[in-house]
Order: structure tokens, then C-alpha cells, then sequence
């Protein structure tokens, strides 16, 4: 079976660092170039950060905090980031919210999970 946290370090953290790099660039685009799924900004927002905190469990799950903590950090540098950078793209505080939201979510499932799992 196939258990990505047991992958090399330097691979994990790469597989990290590619899934933050799309996010940021799906986050940067303007919103005419991309496909409208019919969601919503919001649940897009949560899904995304869901999945980002997730990624960062498979690949390091005994890093608790630490993932957390930067997902919620990269939502607001993504925000910040859009608030400056001339793509018509702007940062929103409900955005942010949606973010953690999506990493709250994230870290519950990681919890359940775990107090599931035999010892």
C-alpha cells in the first residue's frame, strides 16, 4: 500500500510545494479565465484549502500544528497578494474566512481519523 508520508522527505515536501504553487496560481488568475463549476467563490475557497490541509496530513500527519499554521498563513498571503498584484483579482476577509473554514474542516477529519485508528 502506497503511504505518501513514508515517501523521502525532500519528495514530500516538493509534492507540498507543487500543491501550493497551483493553488496560488488558480488564486492569481483572473476570474474570466477560469471555469465556473456553479459553487460559488466560497465553497471553492473551502474545498481548496480543505484540500491543501489534507495533502499536508497525508505527507507529514505528525506535523499537527504545523500544517494548519501555514495553510492559514498562505490564505492570507494568497489575500494579500490578490489585494496588490494587478490581476483583477482583490483580497476578501470572507475569502480568508472560507480558507480557514476549509482547514478547520481539514483538521477535524485528521483528528477523527486518528482517534479511530488502533493504537
Amino acid at each position: 500500500m502506497f503511504l505518501p508520508h513514508r515517501l523521502p522527505r525532500p519528495a514530500r515536501l516538493g509534492l507540498y510545494a507543487l500543491a501550493a504553487a497551483i493553488l496560488l496560481v488558480l488564486c492569481l488568475l483572473p476570474t474570466e479565465e477560469l471555469p465556473d463549476p456553479g459553487t460559488g467563490d466560497r465553497f471553492e475557497h473551502t474545498a481548496a484549502w480543505f484540500v491543501l490541509t489534507a495533502t499536508g496530513y497525508a505527507l507529514a500527519p505528525r506535523r499537527r500544528l504545523a500544517i494548519p499554521a501555514f495553510a492559514l498563513a498562505y490564505g492570507v498571503l494568497v489575500e494579500v497578494v490578490q489585494a496588490v498584484a494587478p490581476t483583477g483579482r482583490h483580497g476578501d476577509l470572507a475569502d480568508l474566512a472560507a480558507d480557514a473554514l476549509g482547514v478547520a474542516v481539514a483538521v477535524a477529519g485528521y483528528l477523527a481519523v486518528r482517534r479511530l485508528r488502533p493504537a
